[in-house]
């Protein structure tokens, strides 16, 4: 025999409908759902979470075009992508966070310019195509942002680096190539290094924490805070306004292995 089924006492049943209407009145919202920005000129899917990771109160951050991201429309290497950031438009600017939206490791750089212009170039591995993001902060804590989107094939942050091709890459390891120019105050430089992500197989992360580059004019140098997506054999050009740098300037720095890198950079001779 089937068994009847059973009703609800009318107490429950009110409960039941007065919950029904209370949630019926109250506004639709995911409980951990990020603040949207709607403006993002990307409609990025990621951006809401990467805004809180790497800035903190989205009430804060404001997409602003004087924040300058120049980057190729496609990378033609996915190991090697050129970006130059410009942020000085908006004039007293602390800090520099430069971030991709699509990535296994979206934290590209953090750059404090201290004396020198709020202004960088970097290349760094890319891993699909993707929003590249530039945040300035200025003095009053808001972060301005800009960007520029990258079409790439991808895989750039995955594959072992080529340095280890060759039988040398540990004797080379830390070696700078770089140089000033006093007129005009910029600072370009290379630094050997594999910068590991740690997601081929088998190699853990490798790479360099953080660089410093001090003029020997007496400005307050300028730090750079690496992560792993960067390049290998990382390269960068700062720069200084004019005559903020007399002859040299010095820079050191540190991986995550503890390995110092220290080098004098000079001015061509007859500059």
């Amino acid at each position: 025999m089937t068994p009847a089924p059973r009703t609800r006492a009318p107490a429950a049943l009110a409960a039941l409908a007065a919950l029904a209407a209370l949630t019926a009145a109250a506004p639709a919202r995911a409980l951990d759902a990020p603040r949207v920005k709607l403006d993002d000129p990307f409609a990025s899917g990621m951006w809401d979470y990467h805004q809180m990771m790497l800035l903190g109160d989205p009430d804060r951050i404001a997409f602003d075009d004087r924040v300058r991201v120049l980057a190729p429309a496609s990378a033609e290497d996915s190991f090697h992508v050129p970006v130059l950031v410009d942020a000085r438009a908006l004039g007293d600017v602390e800090m520099i966070v430069v971030s991709v939206d699509y990535g296994p490791i979206p934290h590209i750089l953090t750059y404090r310019p201290g004396g020198a212009e709020p202004r960088i170039a970097l290349r760094f591995k890319i891993d699909q195509a993707t929003p590249v993001r530039a945040a300035a902060r200025t003095a009053d804590g808001a972060w301005h942002v800009g960007g520029a989107y990258v079409d790439a094939a991808g895989g750039g942050c995955t594959a072992p680096a080529a340095a280890y091709a060759t039988d040398d890459w540990a004797d080379r390891l830390g070696q700078v190539r770089g140089r000033v120019w006093p007129d005009s105050g910029r600072v370009r430089f290379v630094v050997d290094h594999p910068m590991d992500t740690g997601l081929a197989d088998g190699i853990p992360a490798f790479f360099i924490e953080t660089l410093t580059v001090a003029p020997d004019g007496g400005a307050a140098p300028a730090r750079i805070e690496l992560h792993e997506p960067v390049e290998e054999d990382p390269a960068f050009t700062l720069f200084w306004p004019p005559g903020a740098i007399r002859e040299a300037a010095l820079l050191e720095g540190r991986d995550n292995n503890g390995n110092e890198i220290r080098a004098e950079l000079r001015a061509a001779v007859g500059q």
